[in-house]
């Protein structure tokens, strides 16, 4: 069973020395630290498994430290554990033993096989030559998932408690290609989960000011927000999740997995959205008052 020493730390978060405002980045899929275990077990290459990754994305969001806002990142890829599943979506076909009798077993994700511990990457890439255990992938779940979240719960309680709201900018980039037609993507997709797990200001600031910088936007198609932009939004308690798609065309060689000329000027854009964001008023982000108060 792994020991995950490779991945010390597993993820962290690098704080701004003076916070402004109460926006928080996360980006949950760009880490890069492949355990040996892992890929003794993987039939792929890293060519094709790095074709998961968020490549550069928490390269791409650092600049809003210095701009006064955290950032959380972690170290070990998708490929490996997902933190953007729920914590036991987990397909039986792919283990030697029995799940816990709590896996969600059936989710769409599942099917996919992009559950908590993916079964396949890019264009249905079957990752591992064999079955692997559960005790392995009941590991990762505790000793990767569980912790990642409860940091990033951690932090969004702690910007949530000293601005009295909280925004969760969940950042992710997606191919140019799809692969099934040759329709272009948009540059960005944001998700909201259609309305739910923010204000409509939040949604609004970020699809004008992308717009304004010359984007093409579109919003929850095809991607409406994972698990965390759903589980950590809450606008009724103040608490916003919004999450972000970024072409990545816009800013890398998607072939050889390089940094693009264009890489500093969307780095300098999404710092702008970040000001943006803790430019909207606080009143309009913090929890529902009840007319009767």
């Amino acid at each position: 069973m792994a020991s995950h020493d490779e991945l010390d730390p597993p993820f962290d978060i690098l704080e701004p020395e003076h916070w402004r405002g109460p926006v928080v980045f996360n980006s949950p899929h760009s880490g890069t630290v492949y355990p040996p275990d892992f890929l003794a077990t993987s039939r792929l290459d890293m060519t094709a498994l790095r074709r998961s990754e968020d490549c550069f994305v928490d390269e791409l969001v650092a600049g809003v430290v210095a701009r006064g806002y955290p950032l959380m990142r972690a170290h070990f890829p998708r490929c490996y554990v997902d933190v953007n599943r729920e914590p036991y979506e987990l397909d039986p076909r792919m283990f030697d033993g029995r799940l816990p009798s709590f896996a969600n077993t059936r989710s769409m994700r599942v099917a996919g096989g992009l559950g908590t511990v993916a079964r396949v990457v890019g264009d249905a890439q079957e990752i591992y030559d064999q079955r692997i255990s559960v005790d392995d992938a009941l590991q990762r779940i505790e000793s990767l998932y569980k912790p990642y979240h409860r940091m990033l719960r951690k932090l969004f309680t702690r910007v949530h408690r000293d601005f009295g709201t909280a925004i969760l900018v969940d950042c992710h980039s997606m191919p140019s290609a799809t692969g099934r037609d040759d329709r272009p993507r948009a540059d960005i997709v944001l998700g909201d989960r259609y309305g739910t797990s923010c204000v409509g200001a939040v949604a609004e600031i970020v699809e004008t000011t992308l717009r304004q910088q010359g984007y093409t936007v579109s919003r929850n198609k095809p991607y409406a927000g994972g698990f965390i932009t759903e589980h950590y939004g809450n606008p009724s308690a103040g608490l916003h999740a919004i999450q972000l798609e970024l072409n990545r065309a816009l800013y890398m060689d998607e072939r050889h997995f390089t940094r693009s000329s264009s890489f500093d000027r969307v780095a300098g854009d999404l710092e702008m959205l970040s000001d943006r964001l803790a430019d909207i008023p606080l009143e309009e982000l913090r929890p529902y008052r009840s007319a009767a108060e």
